[in-house]
């Protein structure tokens, strides 16, 4: 039921985050140029997780699926609440995510102790949510996750 309650929050809220509040540029990219990245890529990589989970590009969020990707973060509603904590701990700040944080402390208070070691990990990492991925499709993704300490 819990996971329910933020799943329809989440799909109430991404149009008009997308349309009033994300400021990010729009990839123009499809899954099919995805694939057509080496395989060691993360483009490919991206592409993967995409079909993998019957998901489509999201214009604007694009960086949200990438993050899945370099984390090897799921796709579970705690699962993206701990990813959040990640990002929180590698210094990304938006209403948004604290928003999240906020309703997943209060969903879910039985994985604060999972939560703060993703709050953790994120702070081991050297900062790279702000990067823009779209210029990174093409770099091996072991590369990116060596160079950012992304574990």
């Amino acid at each position: 039921m819990r996971a329910i309650v933020l799943e329809t929050l989440y799909e109430w809220s991404k149009g008009p985050y997308r349309k009033y509040i994300s400021r990010n540029e729009v990839w123009g990219i499809s899954i099919s140029e995805l694939l057509k990245y080496p395989k060691t890529s993360l483009g490919f990589h991206l592409a993967t997780f995409l079909l993998k989970h019957s998901f489509e590009i999201q214009p604007k969020l694009e960086s949200h699926d990438v993050f899945h990707v370099l984390t090897g973060t799921g796709i579970s509603v705690p699962e993206e609440i701990y990813m959040q904590f990640y990002l929180l701990g590698n210094g990304k700040r938006s209403t948004y995510l604290l928003m999240v944080i906020l309703l997943g402390i209060l969903i879910y208070p039985d994985y604060l102790k999972h939560f703060g070691k993703a709050f953790i990990r994120g702070r081991r990492a050297f900062r790279f949510h702000y990067l823009d991925f779209s210029k990174m499709l093409n770099q091996p993704i072991q590369h990116i996750q060596n160079t950012f300490l992304i574990n």
